[in-house]
């Protein structure tokens, strides 16, 4: 058998619920009526009868003008509430004048329509309120012993605003038992009738005493630290954690129960919040042509993604990555489909192709995120990494010029860095074209490179290598026990590219400020324990020596670079280096020819003159000249 709140306002018809208000309507003029305790019963019955027939005649348009049969009682609100007060409000006024006219003929008091006016509203919102509370109350007994005890840490206005969603929905199977809070002011205080039982410390011995099942994380604005520290916690009290994402990423600051997610890598890596300048970013994107190349990886797309927001007049699409480009179009299709765009798939090694493209599309600002990236397979084909992190950026470089593009910003690498890699002085070089583009540009045309290490979660990067290594059952393969990185993830580096790229200095290489660098044994063991499990001894972790052209701690500039800061604390800028023009040109030349060739040892005696910093790794069987 169905519940009545929910039959009542779901199921039965708009009649029956006309019927059970205005039933309790007239209810309420006999109500009225023996307030007045001086009424003679005898004499007032038969008037009080007529003006009972008389109001149907104005109640039943009164409900149905306020639309009362298509209220669904068992989530009544305030809205509806104020709907039956106009209701009620317009039949005691037209009662009161009937009353006060007729008062001759019926003899019914002019006070019985404004006390019935009241009881009226006592009785219709009470049903409603009463229908309400029983539904809840049902669904709540229905669904108790299934849901899982929920101990929120912070109890500020994020972890209210969801403790308040899992009251509010039973049925999410989530049942709020209290708050953690490291805020003194908060101890021993009480948020939505649910105590705060002290500082993030006592997280082990409050989920004894409360028996929480889950731990939910709502400190959105926390540091890296802070999750970390309540991940080990929960880890020791052997309870599950759960977490409401940054406020980055919740993009309207608002916290729902669709939001709470497993805690990632990223959470415990988390920095804090980057502020944009959004007003400076769309200045130079909105209703402009712009071009994203490498667009099917995980820089490029994500370039895409939020340059999408920004309103661009035309998105082109470029990759020679077909699948990623397919799959990006898609996506696109579905979260921006207003975006006039278009895909190419094509190399930026081929330079008819490139002008073809730029003819056709006129790009007027371009993110250069084409490229070779993974620096084993670059040590093993370094005529690869000539031809197209050096040849293509040289080609795209070259059409962005001829064809008078207003912004080029280029991605690059820490790797570019005093280089041990082939990959590394490739992005290196690839940084002096940009420089020397910069200096044939004309006055207004824009050419900066941003340099930036590694990306949480991008193609082949250590992250999804290590997640496919333990679903395996490990081992885990780490290079070497002292290997430290700097990592940001997707998001937080497209932005800082995106903003970075607004600043108006040609010629600058911006470095995004990484933060302070990571152990990959570090990511490791965390990664492990998220997945819950033992580093060591569920999943073992296996050294397997540093790979060529592997440094074991990757810089984002060097001493001699005059670093400077922007305006922006997160960017920092390395100025024009000099760049040397004179032989430039004869070299590359040279470069491309020993690529073509296979020539490696030319390749490299060539790169060396090119960065005199490269310090080459022989173990791929590369040639130190």
């Amino acid at each position: 058998m169905p519940f009545m709140g929910r039959s009542i306002s779901g199921k039965a018809a708009p009649l029956a619920k006309l019927a059970i208000d205005l039933g309790l309507w007239l209810i309420a003029a006999p109500l009225a009526a023996f307030a007045r305790v001086d009424v003679d019963w005898v004499e007032f019955a038969q008037g009080l009868l007529i003006y009972i027939c008389l109001s149907v005649l104005v109640k039943i348009p009164a409900l149905l003008a306020f639309k009362m049969h298509r209220q669904r009682w068992h989530t009544v609100n305030v809205r509806d509430l104020a709907a039956l007060l106009q209701a009620v409000g317009l039949g005691t006024g037209v009662l009161f004048i009937v009353a006060l006219t007729a008062q001759s003929t019926l003899g019914v008091p002019r006070s019985v329509p404004l006390i019935e006016g009241i009881i009226s509203v006592l009785l219709l919102g009470g049903a409603r309120l009463a229908v309400r509370l029983i539904s809840e109350q049902a669904a709540s007994e229905v669904s108790r012993e299934s849901r899982k005890r929920v101990l929120v840490i912070g109890a500020g206005d994020t972890g209210a605003m969801i403790t308040r969603e899992m009251l509010r929905h039973p049925e999410s199977g989530l049942q709020p038992v209290g708050f953690l809070d490291d805020d003194p002011g908060m101890r021993r205080e009480s948020v939505l009738g649910l105590p705060v039982f002290g500082a993030v410390d006592s997280l082990p011995e409050i989920v004894q005493s409360t028996r929480a099942d889950q731990i939910l994380i709502a400190m959105p604005s926390a540091s890296g630290e802070a999750i970390r520290k309540v991940a080990l916690l929960a880890d020791q009290a052997r309870v599950t954690y759960r977490i409401i994402p940054a406020f980055h990423e919740l993009l309207s600051g608002k916290a729902s129960l669709s939001h709470i997610r497993e805690v990632g890598i990223e959470d415990l890596l988390r920095r804090d919040p980057i502020q944009l300048n959004m007003g400076e970013i769309a200045s130079y994107l909105k209703d402009q042509v712009v071009l994203v190349t490498g667009a099917g990886g995980s820089i490029g797309s994500e370039i895409a993604r939020q340059v999408a927001r920004f309103g661009p007049g035309r998105l082109i699409l470029l990759d020679q990555y077909e699948t990623g480009l397919y799959y990006l179009e898609r996506e696109m299709e579905i979260t921006f489909p207003a975006i006039n765009r278009a895909s190419v798939i094509a190399t930026i090694q081929r330079r008819e192709k490139l002008d073809q493209v730029f003819t056709a599309y006129q790009p007027q600002v371009v993110f250069h995120a084409a490229a070779h990236k993974h620096v084993p397979l670059m040590e093993n084909n370094p005529e690869e990494a000539v031809l197209n992190n050096i040849g293509g950026t040289d080609n795209l470089l070259n059409s962005a010029l001829a064809h008078q593009v207003k912004r080029f910003v280029n991605i690059s690498t820490d790797k570019a860095v005093r280089p041990a890699s082939v990959m590394g002085a490739s992005k290196r070089v690839a940084e002096h074209l940009v420089q020397a583009a910069a200096l044939r540009a004309q006055p207004g045309q824009i050419f900066v490179s941003v340099r930036f290490g590694n990306v949480l979660g991008s193609q082949g990067s250590v992250i999804p290598v290590f997640k496919e290594q333990i679903r395996r059952g490990g081992p885990i393969t780490v290079t070497h026990p002292e290997m430290i990185r700097y990592f940001m993830t997707v998001p937080e580096a497209a932005q800082l590219v995106l903003q970075a790229g607004g600043l108006g200095q040609s010629g600058v290489v911006y470095i995004l400020d990484m933060g302070d660098p990571v152990r990959i044994l570090d990511l490791a063991h965390d990664l492990i324990r998220l997945s819950g499990l033992a580093p060591d001894i569920d999943i073992p972790i296996v050294y397997t020596g540093i790979r060529p052209g592997e440094k074991l701690f990757e810089e984002l500039m060097t001493d001699q670079e005059g670093i400077s800061s922007s305006k922006y604390e997160a960017i920092l800028m390395a100025p024009q280096d000099g760049v040397a023009q004179a032989g430039l040109t004869s070299r590359l030349e040279q470069l491309y020819a020993a690529a073509a060739a296979q020539d490696r040892a030319k390749i490299i005696r060539l790169l060396r003159q090119l960065v005199p910093s490269y310090q080459p790794d022989n173990s791929a069987g590369l040639p130190i000249l």
